[in-house]
């Protein structure tokens, strides 16, 4: 039997999902997690297969959950299951060490094949964002510049994106202004809104 555990935020979906999966005679989902934190533990103490997570979850994404586990459980495959089919993201997971990605919306037949085949040591993206993916190209924003955006998400002034970054204003200010340039923005919030659009944050 092929060992599964589920990540996924919303109850009705996880359970949707596991109904789906158990349904295959050769699948068993064994433990589930609601965040990205207790997905890394559930792996750490029953040592899946494959784990399946949710990109945007609570405490901690399964971007950053999936670099944990690959960190702390290497044998355990990961496949990002999501309704979020960014570029950006796709880049970023296979980045964290993921074996998949799929969008929600792919048929659920899909997702037993592809946990057979990741499994096998495949990789398997959804061939629509692959192809999104190589037409978008590398994120253009160096890490500094991705810090300083994902302060000001939150509309905080120049003086407290320094603060919380021990940069100076006008190091904030340079980095700012190179973020809002490199996505063609016309101010910081708009930058922001086209990262997150991309998945560049």
């Amino acid at each position: 039997m092929i060992r599964v555990i589920l990540a996924e935020d919303q109850a009705m979906v996880r359970g949707a999902l596991a109904s789906l999966l158990d349904l295959e005679p050769d699948i068993e989902v064994v433990g589930e997690a609601a965040t990205g934190e207790e997905a890394v533990a559930v792996v750490e103490r029953l040592e899946p297969d494959v784990a399946l997570l949710d990109i945007e979850m609570p405490v901690l994404d399964g971007i950053a959950a999936a670099a944990r586990i690959r960190a702390r459980a290497p044998g355990c495959r990961v496949v990002i299951l999501t309704t979020f089919g960014r570029p950006g993201y796709l880049r970023q997971a296979m980045e964290a060490g993921a074996y998949g990605f799929l969008v929600k919306d792919s048929p659920a037949r899909e997702l037993a094949v592809a946990i057979r085949r990741v499994l096998g040591g495949e990789r398997v993206i959804d061939p629509g964002l692959a192809a999104a993916a190589l037409s978008a190209g590398p994120n253009p924003l160096s890490r500094r510049e991705r810090d300083v955006l994902t302060a000001a998400a939150d509309g905080s002034t120049i003086m407290d994106i320094a603060r919380a970054l021990h940069l100076s204003e006008g190091t904030v200010r340079n980095y700012l202004s190179s973020a809002i340039q490199k996505t063609g923005a016309r101010n910081r919030i708009e930058a922001v809104q086209r990262s997150r659009l991309q998945g560049w944050l």
